[in-house]
């Protein structure tokens, strides 16, 4: 069952891209997350997103949000990805895929894609948005908005 605006996010670890134990504890429930979920590290859409991401991040912080990328990439790529295009936000490696499953997000193009779906939760964990598009660069403009807004 995927996770809908209204749920709350559950509790989840996962591998960051130093290679060490990221647990959901210490972020959800204390401040506001935007999750988003992408197919693949260095391909172009989801380069670009990343990249809004970052050139965003600043203004997630100031409002008290943490950015964190997810994808069934490995920790090795992800830290290429990171160190390439100066990603500032935490990327988590789901290469079992128990995050995307976890979360509900689907595939596209007749299940060869992974999705893309970004997850905004308020500081109570509570999500405020699930936003679920190809189209890399409009997930945070809907991200940054929604955060505004909390």
């Amino acid at each position: 069952m995927a996770l809908q605006k209204g749920d709350k996010i559950p509790n989840f670890t996962s591998i960051d891209v130093d290679g060490n134990t990221f647990n959901s504890k210490e972020y959800i429930g204390k401040k506001a997350v935007v999750i988003y979920f992408y197919p693949k590290d260095d391909t172009k859409v989801c380069t670009d997103q990343a990249c809004s991401f970052r050139d965003n991040y600043e203004a997630f912080k100031e409002l008290g949000a943490e950015v964190i990328g997810v994808s069934s990439d490995s920790v090795a790529s992800h830290q290429k990805f990171a160190k390439k295009y100066k990603l500032p936000f935490i990327l988590l490696s789901d290469s079992d895929k128990k995050l995307r499953k976890l979360f509900g997000v689907p595939s596209d193009l007749l299940g060869l894609i992974p999705g893309r779906v970004t997850y905004v939760a308020d500081k109570s964990g509570v999500l405020q948005l699930v936003f679920n598009s190809m189209s890399g660069k409009i997930h945070i403009e809907k991200a940054l908005e929604i955060v505004k807004r909390m």
